[in-house]
């Protein structure tokens, strides 16, 4: 009986120490971020062509010079929106040009541009190099900036929705920062990006665990783009109540109680 204590007793320390780092390794495995990066890695940074203009876009196209009543006729006048009740109050807004089903805008004086598949900085020198062509404006210095940069984030992520970008460029990450990061439940090599550009919808998936997510069309986002974070298998088992019993935290603490009080019991069996 003693001899089957001794070897009893160290087993079972070793079996739960075994349980405990293997389920380490695995949450390590699935959670972590960039797993084949240290300190000492350093990868080459992705060409990030900016922000590429669609229709339905919405943009604020300013037009300054030397000389302002110059520049004044290139630029739209300024929104008042007012609200109603019992005190009116009202606010200022820029105006802006709303790109059309065909890609094009509609600039005073100089008429239909085509401006779907640039980006703000090819537009800025496109509408700059009209004006001084045409000699209606030599000196302009054109400033556009996007409307409604939005994205959205959505399934297992802290605090889901659709945020507004106020930069020129947000990166994945950036965006799941936004969203308060993933919760442990979604997989970190299931991101999904949704993007629609050119009439046609196409579907990115990233593993944020790997670097190559830095090399992904998708590592910088554009307007619109949807990022999904899909579940993992203990999520989708909580979906139906039976599955949802045998993962949730109670059972296991039944698990392990049980277990405790059947290792004490042979415990006090070999004792006698």
């Amino acid at each position: 009986m003693l001899f089957m204590k001794k070897i009893l007793i160290p087993f079972t320390v070793l079996a739960l120490s075994i349980a405990v780092s293997s389920c380490d390794h695995q949450t390590w495995k699935n959670i972590n971020y960039l797993q084949d990066i240290d300190e000492t890695t350093t990868t080459k940074m992705p060409v990030n062509n900016g922000i590429i203009i669609q229709p339905q876009d919405q943009l604020s196209i300013i037009v300054t010079s030397r000389r302002p009543d110059l520049a004044a006729p290139f630029n739209l006048p300024i929104a008042s929106t007012y609200a109603g009740g019992e005190n009116i109050s009202s606010a200022q807004h820029l105006s802006g040009y709303t790109v059309d089903n065909s890609g094009e805008i509609n600039f005073p004086s100089l008429g239909k541009i085509k401006v779907s598949g640039m980006n703000r900085w090819q537009l800025q020198e496109e509408i700059a190099d009209r004006l001084s062509s045409t000699g209606l404006l030599k000196d302009a210095i054109v400033t556009v900036e996007f409307m409604n940069f939005k994205i959205s984030v959505l399934g297992d992520v802290t605090r889901p929705g659709t945020y507004t970008v106020t930069s020129d460029k947000i990166t994945i990450f950036q965006a799941i920062a936004l969203a308060s990061d993933l919760t442990v439940y979604g997989q970190r090599d299931n991101i999904k990006v949704v993007r629609e550009q050119n009439g046609k919808r196409q579907v990115f998936v990233l593993d944020l665990r790997d670097s190559n997510v830095f090399n992904s069309p998708a590592y910088y986002l554009q307007q619109n783009d949807v990022v999904y974070v899909t579940p993992n298998e203990v999520r989708a088992g909580q979906s139906t109540i039976n599955e949802n019993y045998f993962k949730s935290g109670s059972f296991w603490i039944s698990v392990g109680s049980i277990a405790i009080t059947v290792t004490n019991l042979i415990i006090t069996i070999l004792r006698k």
